[in-house]
């Protein structure tokens, strides 16, 4: 069975961060004021069932590893407006997007500078780190979402118009991609972009689709075709799950349901990621 691997197929631009594993626990709470910047805005998801994997508006675009189509069905939770933002990560680490960078190799690139901008070249331990850090100085109860419920929220949850991009049919309207996210929109010199500058989708959350991978909290596994309720992936594995494509690809790499995975300790200059709330 051929299998999806996008971060791995795209070496140039994978590298490997050195960070310490922690386990998050999941609640629901209401948005976050941090002490010195903006609201981490969550939007609520009403639980429900849906059709995870490659279903019919996906047309011919599926990879193997999005099938088999399954039910899955979802407690409500919570996940954030926004990928997380170079400012949030600076507030919660005390660290910058330069010495993330530098952290793996000064003379990488940095693609795309501002506090608005997301934050990236961050691996799914680091991430947890982050999680770590934010649940302490806030008393909350943050985490990554899981496969499943991403993939529900980027689809609009029980208000989604089946769409074949997380807002629309057309990707340039919701998506900074290879196409649209370099020099005058073009596809010179592809780079990030601040966060919620394109269409949100049926639940009012931005850039499920490009600007930058995320990482969620899954181990990487094949579907079942059997029916499941709030799945969490495989308990075992190596790799770990990443969803919503980036501003590197094209729009065949950009779809709801499409799975990419790396390494836990990968990272890139494409991969971030954005928080959860909920059992």
């Amino acid at each position: 069975m051929k299998k999806l691997t996008i971060v791995l197929s795209g070496a140039l631009f994978l590298y490997v961060c050195a960070a310490a594993q922690t386990s998050p626990p999941g609640a629901p709470q209401a948005n976050t004021k941090l002490e010195s910047g903006p609201v981490i805005e969550m939007v609520f998801v009403k639980g429900g069932t849906f059709i995870m994997g490659c279903t019919q508006e996906q047309g011919s675009d599926c990879e193997d590893n999005e099938n088999p189509a399954h039910p899955v069905t979802l407690n409500d939770f919570y996940i954030g407006r926004y990928e997380v933002t170079q400012k949030q990560w600076r507030e919660i680490m005390g660290t910058d997007i330069r010495r993330q960078r530098d952290s793996i190799n000064e003379q990488f690139p940095l693609y795309g500078l501002g506090d608005n901008y997301p934050m990236y070249y961050v691996s799914w331990y680091e991430a947890q780190d982050f999680i770590e850090k934010l649940n302490e100085k806030t008393g909350k109860n943050y985490r990554l979402p899981t496969e499943a419920e991403w993939e529900y929220a980027a689809r609009g949850g029980g208000q989604s118009r089946g769409y074949k991009y997380s807002g629309s049919n057309t990707l340039e309207e919701v998506a900074w991609y290879h196409e649209n996210s370099g020099e005058s929109g073009g596809k010179s010199n592809p780079v990030t972009h601040p966060v919620g500058t394109k269409k949100a989708n049926e639940l009012d959350i931005y850039d499920m689709n490009g600007n930058v991978w995320e990482w969620v909290s899954d181990m990487y596994g094949d579907y079942s075709r059997e029916p499941q309720n709030n799945p969490g992936g495989p308990g075992t594995g190596w790799l770990y799950v990443l969803r919503g494509g980036s501003w590197l690809y094209n729009a065949r790499l950009e779809r709801v349901s499409l799975r990419g995975s790396s390494a836990a300790n990968g990272c890139g200059g494409h991969i971030g990621f954005r928080l959860a709330l909920g059992k």
